[in-house]
């Protein structure tokens, strides 16, 4: 096995024992990035600060100060804030912004000992389900049929895809509407979107800021558990962030649910679902049976409003938060002709930098933010959302510990699938992780089976508010039992 392909724990288990260095392992990183061109994950490199925190990552292994993530390297998607380092979320209107100041996660992650390798491709501002609206162009899966290129998913995408091909260790990934979930689930990796509030959005550049959580994308569930162990925090810049400590998530994983209650709700179980998705969630269901946990058959009846709600809520805070872009302060501006204004140097330079998905959702948002629209669109879906928020409320007081879902309604699609369909078929995409991020909980993604086609599946697991320890201990078992252990065939 290549030194890049280590899980986190077992990287720092050698790492800690001087089996091998940082320097050693960041370099196999960097090597394998290099050859993997044609997945169009890393779309900004940083091997220079990579290999200078890799040799202060061995400086603190040798002093014996070495915190859980010490050594590791990682990719950062290009939505997080890094201090001199080129930050676009994957936008023309960003061209050229290199910000000043390091975002709380990437911080954490730093001081925490964990190594740069560069930044990940993804949606323009996250907003998308394939990775197909980003700048830098397509990410593509390292999964493969028949020679056609695949989706990893969005917005996540370079993310995945970098885990899955083992270009680096870890990734960080953002979630508003399952931007982590669901491109874990087509490339066979861990997805933890956390409860919001759990990790600081401050420095994150902002798409739904009351939808936003960063979380990490891992191999393995207990490299999920390290990870996010380094990424919370509690944090006063971040005015959503909670006041709350944040516990040994690694020590959580007992493997032992003897007695929790996992509930299924019946609202998943969608008109035209395919048959593999369907008997994935059985045979997932029968493995936490087996472990000894209460299978319980649950209710979540405003499931079926979440996505227009969504897609009403994150619009309308897109169009607000994306409105700071306008030329007069940083990113790119547009050329004028004699006798342009102000207004003509916004209209030219939105129209320049923002990609098509962008400007269909702050139109959306706008629209249903404007005077006579505001309480028959907006406001009603915040009713909507409340509604749902409730529902998982009552199940969770009713004793559940876990709902158990599948995570995507398909396997991983080509790239240029739904060019030319109604955009609502890809918004389709997220029909089973957006009710997560509405009522702030946190949702994890583990790849279970292979559909006929040899592509990856996963199943979700949503977990109580602020109980991500339970949620992984839940997901380590699933994990063990399904045993995935399938990896791309290398063609990159």
């Amino acid at each position: 096995m290549s030194l890049n392909e280590l899980t986190i724990a077992e990287a720092r288990r050698r790492l800690r024992a001087r089996e091998i260095t940082a320097a050693e392992l960041t370099e196999a990183c960097l090597s394998a990035i290099d050859a993997a061109g044609a997945l169009n994950a890393f779309v900004h490199h940083t091997p220079e600060i990579a290999r200078g925190q890799a040799a202060a990552a061995d400086d603190r292994l040798a002093a014996g100060d070495a915190p859980a993530m010490c050594g590791i390297p990682l990719g950062i998607k290009d939505l997080f804030c890094t201090r001199g380092v080129p930050t676009q979320a994957a936008s023309r209107i960003l061209e050229g912004f290199r910000p000043e100041y390091e975002s709380a996660v990437t911080q954490n992650l730093f001081d925490a000992g964990a190594v740069m390798l560069g930044k990940l491709n993804m949606d323009e501002f996250a907003m998308g389900s394939s990775n197909e609206t980003s700048v830098y162009g397509n990410a593509v899966n390292p999964w493969k049929v028949d020679g056609r290129p695949l989706t990893p998913g969005g917005s996540s995408g370079g993310s995945a895809a970098a885990v899955a091909a083992d270009l680096c260790l870890g990734a960080t990934g953002t979630d508003t509407g399952g931007s982590i979930r669901q491109p874990a689930a087509f490339t066979g990796t861990v997805g933890l979107k956390p409860t919001y509030g759990r990790v600081s959005r401050w420095g994150t550049i902002a798409f739904a800021s009351s939808l936003d959580q960063a979380g990490p994308m891992t191999r393995t569930v207990r490299d999920a558990a390290i990870m996010l162990g380094a990424m919370a925090s509690v944090d006063p810049r971040d005015s959503t962030s909670a006041d709350r400590p944040v516990p040994d998530y690694e020590a959580a994983l007992t493997g032992d649910i003897r007695g929790r209650r996992i509930g299924i709700p019946r609202e998943y179980r969608m008109e035209g679902m395919p048959a593999e998705i369907d008997a994935l969630w059985k045979q997932g269901a029968s493995m936490l049976r087996d472990a000894g946990a209460e299978i319980v058959d649950i209710s979540l009846p405003h499931t079926k409003y979440a996505l227009p709600a969504y897609y009403v809520i994150a619009p309308a805070e897109a169009s607000s938060n994306l409105a700071r872009y306008d030329g007069v302060r940083y990113g790119r501006r547009a050329t004028l002709a004699a006798g342009d204004g102000i207004t003509e140097m916004y209209e030219k330079t939105r129209a320049e930098g923002f990609g098509p998905e962008v400007q269909r959702r702050v139109m959306i948002g706008t629209y249903v933010l404007s005077t006579g629209f505001y309480d028959a669109y907006y406001n009603r879906a915040r009713k909507v959302r409340a509604l749902i928020k409730r529902d998982f409320d009552q199940v969770f007081a009713q004793g559940i510990d876990t709902i158990l879902t599948p995570a995507t309604p398909s396997a991983a699609f080509g790239l240029g699938a739904m060019k030319d369909a109604d955009p609502v078929a890809m918004y389709l995409n997220d029909v089973f992780t957006v009710t997560v991020n509405l009522a702030g909980l946190p949702g994890l993604a583990v790849p279970v089976g292979l559909d006929a086609q040899g592509l990856p599946l996963g199943l979700q697991l949503i977990g109580r508010p602020w109980d991500e320890g339970n949620l992984l201990n839940h997901g380590t078992v699933l994990e063990k039992a399904a045993g995935f252990v399938a990896k791309p065939q290398r063609w990159w």
